[in-house]
C-alpha cells in the first residue's frame, strides 16, 4: 500500500512513519520539498499552495502517484477533504479522517502537543504510541491519526 501523509515537511509526519513499516510512505508537502527517495519512504512537493482547491490539488497527486491512502495534516486540508472523501474513494483512495457529518467533534483551534497518538481505520486502532486503554470517545467507525494526552480523555485530530 502507498501512503500519502502531507505536511511532510514537519517532524510530526515523520512520526507517523512508524505507525506504517509495511507500506511505502510519501511524505508530500507544498513548496520545497527535499529530493529523497529510499526503499520505504519519499519526499515530494505538492506544488504551490491553493487553499481554495486544495482537495483537487490532491485529488490530481493521489491518482498521478498511484496513493491508496491520505493523511492529511494540515489544519486547511481536513474539512475539505472529509467532503470529498466519496470522490476520493471512487478512485481507490482512502482517505483517513473522521466521516464529514462528525468531524467537526474532533477539531480543535488550538495548537495543541500531544503526548500520545493511536492511528484508526475503520474503528480498529491499528498503531498506538501508548500501551493500554485510549480514550473513550472512539466511534466503531472512526477513521484517522488522533492525537491524545495521558490526563484527558479526548481525541483531536492529529495536525501540524
Amino acid at each position: 500500500m502507498k501512503i500519502l501523509i502531507t505536511g511532510g515537511n514537519n517532524a510530526k509526519a515523520l512520526k507517523l512513519m512508524k505507525a506504517f513499516p509495511s507500506h511505502f510512505v510519501l511524505l508530500a508537502d507544498y513548496g520545497d520539498v527535499p529530493g529523497i527517495v529510499t526503499e520505504n519512504y519519499a519526499f515530494s512537493s505538492l506544488g504551490v499552495l491553493n487553499k481554495d482547491s486544495i482537495a483537487h490539488i490532491l485529488l490530481n497527486f493521489c491518482i498521478t502517484e498511484a496513493i491508496d491512502c491520505i493523511i492529511p495534516l494540515h489544519h486547511y486540508e481536513l474539512e475539505p477533504l472529509a467532503k470529498s472523501a466519496v470522490l476520493f474513494g471512487e478512485y481507490g483512495i482512502q482517505v483517513l479522517l473522521p466521516d464529514a457529518a462528525i468531524i467537526a467533534d474532533y477539531l480543535t483551534e488550538e495548537k495543541l502537543t500531544y503526548q500520545n497518538f493511536a492511528v484508526f481505520i475503520h474503528g480498529d486502532q491499528i498503531f498506538s504510541t501508548r500501551e493500554g486503554s485510549l480514550p473513550t470517545n472512539v466511534s466503531p467507525k472512526l477513521n484517522g491519526v488522533f492525537g491524545y494526552n495521558d490526563e484527558t480523555d479526548d481525541l483531536k485530530i492529529f495536525t501540524i
